[in-house]
């Protein structure tokens, strides 16, 4: 058998995981959730942030975040609140239903990592997330692969 080149089994096992992620989700109730959605409740645990730092760390414009944050708080994802210091602007939070999917998708998180390490062994897993780790490090990325650090955030 010939062996499948990096990217492709990297992006494979990249699709598989996600996919499982969805359909762990969808059967807890958050079957509406968006692709950059996991990203805002990544955010907005942190805490409270404005549209336009959730543009930012997104690599989009404020309107394609205005447009998202919309969708999410229709969706009871994200709460506006108003921003003590600053009256014209708005805070976003997450929302009883954000926090419950949030917990959900670390609680899948948690179980798929437990599954790798029954699968291959904890000394291996542990070795696959140091590499994806050093992958996912525009720096040490670009170091492996000779080139220059990637841009973050920046999508299609």
């Amino acid at each position: 058998m010939e062996q499948r080149d990096f990217g492709i089994v990297l992006g494979q096992a990249y699709v598989r995981f996600v996919d499982e992620l969805h359909a762990h989700l969808a059967g807890g109730g958050f079957g509406d959730l968006g692709r950059s959605y996991g990203q805002v409740f990544r955010t907005l645990d942190a805490g409270p942030a404005t549209v336009t730092s959730i543009a930012r760390g997104l690599g989009i414009t404020i309107q394609g975040a205005s447009k998202l944050v919309q969708e999410m708080v229709e969706r009871g994802y994200v709460v506006r609140e108003p921003d003590p210091d600053d009256a014209r602007a708005k805070l976003l939070r997450l929302g009883p239903r954000g926090e419950g999917a949030l917990r959900a998708a670390r609680t899948f998180h948690r179980a798929f990592e437990r599954k790798l390490i029954r699968q291959i062994g904890a000394e291996r897993a542990t070795v696959v997330r140091e590499v994806l780790a050093v992958l996912a490090d525009d720096e040490d990325a670009a170091l492996l692969s000779g080139g220059a650090p990637a841009k973050q955030g920046v999508r299609g």
